[in-house]
């Protein structure tokens, strides 16, 4: 594809993306290159770059178009984002774009010709930008990122726009992290050891892992060294049972398993059975046969009930990855953030509260309760174990450093009562955990 055709394409997934409203960017990009079937691999990933790129910075640009005549739309932002972050590649693009006539592409407007002449290559960056703006965040969350951080709210902000690393987990089940990175290497995929897991792989640049040899055979599986964490923090080892009570796609139900060797029982529970549902293939691959999975109606499902009055006891560990804004997540999905408002956060710190609550009640006296969510907000994170706190007196916090010394090893990247991990602090996503422990019966 020529670059002005990868232009337009990157208008037409912009513009889906903004009309599927229910359906993540990376899901409707997969979708929309499996219907553009032509597009090779560099295209996909100029294409993805440039969609990506608006979405990251849709507050700088929307903002640069308030000063233009030129209505908001996927055409607009691609064509002024373009132009404004303008390097070589992309002052081609926006010349090839302007000869339609090979493309089938409508061609610029004398309208549009004159604003893309005006600001090519200024730069996204602007002084009289306000801070919301500048920093490309929704204005409730930039306040709420200021009054948690302080005078070093900007530098936290600013790594959000960063694009994400690749991270992959040795499934220890399978094979070791050493041996991982040398079947990677011997395939051309160059790796370096993640700074805290032990378990954890970084790719040193973005590359395809699905054809690998590695991840065919259950070899790793792709999961930010964040995530890896939670589930070592979680400190299952075999013979135990354990809950993985919001599992999700499995992600961290996988590490559990590698964990505990196979050997215990873990029920990984969601509401979504669709979602359970994608965690069966990834199961296989990775030779985690102790896993059953369970549909729950909600958070107060039957089954929680009749669980936490059986004669056995209830569970050794009970993991609770809550359901979030995802904020820390937000250099991976960054239309996330255009679509959480501070209403959302309200609603969804009663139903963490609600979880929390309800998996309580499957922990065995002597067990622990794993709260975390991937969110920077204190109001979804700290809040909820300090509620939490007064009023399960039954329960009480384990110093994060010294569950981080028997689960993970070597030094806490922070001391107190819980972790919290920033892209800006560690180069993860943002992730927060809580370790709770529940009293033994006298």
């Amino acid at each position: 594809m020529k670059a002005g055709a990868r232009l337009q394409t990157a208008i037409e997934l912009l513009d889906d993306i903004e009309a599927q409203t229910g359906k993540p960017a990376d899901a409707v990009l997969s979708d929309g290159f499996r219907q553009r079937r032509y597009a090779g691999s560099k295209d996909r990933t100029a294409i993805a770059e440039t969609v990506y790129g608006v979405l990251r910075r849709r507050a700088q640009v929307d903002w640069w178009l308030s000063r233009s005549a030129l209505p908001v739309t996927g055409r607009s932002r691609v064509l002024t984002y373009t132009a404004l972050a303008a390097d070589e590649e992309g002052a081609r693009a926006l010349s090839e774009f302007a000869d339609a006539g090979a493309y089938g592409i409508e061609p610029p407007s004398a309208e549009e010709r004159a604003w893309l002449d005006g600001i090519l290559g200024h730069g996204l960056d602007h002084p009289d930008q306000p801070p919301a703006i500048a920093a490309n965040l929704p204005e409730w969350f930039a306040a709420g990122l200021s009054e948690q951080y302080g005078a070093d709210w900007q530098r936290q902000a600013a790594a959000l726009c960063e694009e994400a690393p690749v991270d992959v987990r040795a499934n220890l089940l399978k094979a070791d992290r050493e041996a991982v990175a040398v079947a990677l290497a011997q395939e051309g995929i160059e790796t370096a050891y993640c700074a805290l897991s032990p378990v954890g792989l970084r790719l040193t640049r973005r590359r395809p892992l699905r054809g690998t040899k590695a991840f065919k055979e259950g070899w790793i599986e792709v999961q930010d060294e964040g995530s890896q964490l939670v589930a070592l923090l979680t400190h299952a080892q075999p013979g135990m049972k354990v809950v993985d009570f919001c599992a999700g796609a499995g992600g961290k139900t996988l590490a559990l398993a590698a964990g505990m060797d196979n050997k215990g029982r873990i029920v990984a529970c969601d509401t979504s059975e669709h979602r359970l549902s994608r965690a069966a293939e990834r199961l296989k691959r990775a030779g985690s046969f102790t896993v059953e999975r369970r549909v729950l109606s909600s958070a107060r499902d039957k089954w929680v009930k009749r669980r936490s009055g059986r004669f056995d006891g209830g569970f050794d560990r009970v993991l609770v990855d809550a359901p979030c804004t995802g904020s820390g997540t937000w250099r991976r999905n960054p239309d996330q953030k255009w679509r959480i408002g501070e209403n959302d956060v309200a609603e969804l710190t009663a139903l963490q509260s609600e979880i929390l609550g309800s998996a309580a009640r499957l922990v065995l006296p002597g067990g622990r309760l794993v709260y975390a969510t991937c969110s920077l907000l204190k109001a979804e994170n700290e809040d909820r174990i300090e509620a939490f706190l007064a009023e399960r007196q039954d329960f009480f916090r384990f110093p994060i450093e010294d569950v981080w010394a028997e689960a993970v090893g070597g030094t806490c990247p922070m001391t107190g009562g819980a972790l919290q991990l920033t892209p800006a602090d560690h180069g993860t996503d943002g992730f927060y955990c809580a370790v709770l422990g529940r009293k033994l019966v006298n």
